[in-house]
């Protein structure tokens, strides 16, 4: 009957994910608000055939292994470097003040200030698959505010990489001590570092021998299933030796093979598989979502795309004017970050593990999702029309369009988005 219920699931399942990507993409808006509806179809909150979460959350577990090896596999130091100056304080600053604006949120509508913490991280970071989709729909994608937006999105990628490692130490049930605490972190960040050098320096020796003998075979069954098979061994190992997180694992062997020859190559053969297993994982969120449990606490609702929606915009769009960019380029980089997906799903399933979230924590982060993604292409053809209002009021902004080059050449040497294009080419 477990077989069974396999089957029904995976098939229900990525069925559902078909019919409602595909009525999604037709409506210009992302398939993961399609992948999101098809888990609310097969989950236990509609009428009919009902999913075995077990079975979904088992496979979503790999689909969020391989999402991070394919972040970790597109990540370029020297790129994100070209935006640094502005990327690294606008990226960590949005994430600090949203994390604060949610923490607000959850604390005035009944929640703890832990809850409000994982809460607010989640509700932090955009989604990579929406941004880098509605920047190459716009035309976007290769312009001084696109390569500062991917900058930004990597940094608060790389700052959520690091919560995933540092929350279960801080709310680790086993000291409660503030002492405890202090010794267990340093403990996670010596042997967190161990595992960093391990892997991108004896690692990389490794899997480049790994790849390489395996792609003198000249079969691509075998390279295919290589790199299928390294970030599930690097992730497990990371969690089993080191105590860190399998997502820290994958991203560590995505950011190995990426600085290999065979980077072209693994990301053309990784890319399907790890499509094909994050659609699982959007599926098994969405089962999570109760739209009854809305109307238990429409306030944190209402919060929550208030924040997404106005504050980290906000936030964004100040942080970049007050460090003396084009209007047009805060407009692009803060309307493109009005959305959460993929690591914001990551951050509340280790808060559910953790006992910090609740379902209703969750389901409204589902909510705030489908809402804020499905609306995120339409708030971005509005720029246009926001910028020249914002020029005819406060006409002082006008003489910046004019400095870029000279205030800021870093912005058109940046090549950034040439290692994202295949990304949204796949997606």
């Amino acid at each position: 009957m477990h077989h069974l219920d396999l089957i029904l699931t995976l098939t229900a399942s990525l069925s559902a994910a078909l019919v409602f990507g595909y009525i999604t993409f037709r409506l210009k808006l992302s398939p993961i608000v399609g992948y999101l509806l098809a888990g609310f179809v097969v989950g236990p909150a509609t009428p009919g055939f009902v999913g075995n979460q077990e079975i979904a959350q088992q496979f979503a577990e790999i689909g969020v292994i391989l999402l991070m090896f394919g972040v970790g596999l597109q990540f370029h130091l020297k790129e994100l470097l070209r935006v640094r100056k502005i990327a690294i304080p606008g990226g960590i600053g949005q994430i600090l003040i949203a994390t604060g604006l949610g923490v607000v949120a959850l604390i005035t509508t009944g929640g703890s200030w832990s809850t409000g913490l994982v809460f607010g991280l989640a509700i932090s970071v955009a989604s990579t698959v929406v941004l880098l989709r509605v920047l190459a729909d716009n035309n976007d994608l290769h312009t001084p505010g696109g390569h500062i937006a991917i900058g930004w999105l990597v940094i608060e990628d790389l700052c959520t990489v690091l919560v995933l490692v540092l929350l279960p130490v801080i709310f680790s049930k086993t000291d409660a001590s503030s002492v405890g605490v202090l010794i267990s972190l340093a403990w996670s960040i010596a042997k967190l570092g161990l595992l960093i050098v391990v892997t991108l320096l004896a690692g990389q020796r490794v899997i480049h021998g790994i790849l390489a003998k395996v792609s003198a075979t000249g079969s691509r069954e075998l390279f295919t299933l290589a790199v299928l098979v390294l970030p599930l061994c690097i992730a497990l190992g990371a969690a089993s030796l080191f105590g860190a997180s399998m997502a820290l694992g994958a991203f560590l062997a995505g950011m190995v093979v990426g600085r290999s020859n065979f980077s072209q190559r693994a990301a053309t053969e990784a890319l399907p598989m790890r499509d094909a297993f994050a659609v699982l994982f959007f599926v098994s969120v969405g089962m999570l979502f109760d739209p009854k449990m809305l109307l238990e606490n429409p306030r944190l609702l209402a919060a929550t795309l208030g924040v997404v929606l106005i504050g980290k915009p906000l936030t964004a769009f100040g942080i970049i004017l007050g460090m003396k960019y084009p209007v047009r380029i805060g407009l692009v980089v803060a309307i493109a970050l009005a959305q959460i997906g993929e690591f914001s799903f990551i951050v509340a399933s280790l808060g559910e593990h953790l006992g910090l979230l609740d379902h209703q924590a969750t389901n409204v982060l589902v909510a705030t999702a489908i809402i804020s993604i499905s609306i995120n292409p339409l708030l971005y053809r509005l720029i246009d029309p926001l910028e020249r209002w914002l020029l005819r009021v406060a006409p002082s902004l006008r003489q910046r369009a004019g400095h870029t080059l000279t205030d800021h050449p870093e912005i058109h040497a940046s090549s950034t988005t040439e290692g994202a294009r295949s990304s949204v080419e796949q997606s």
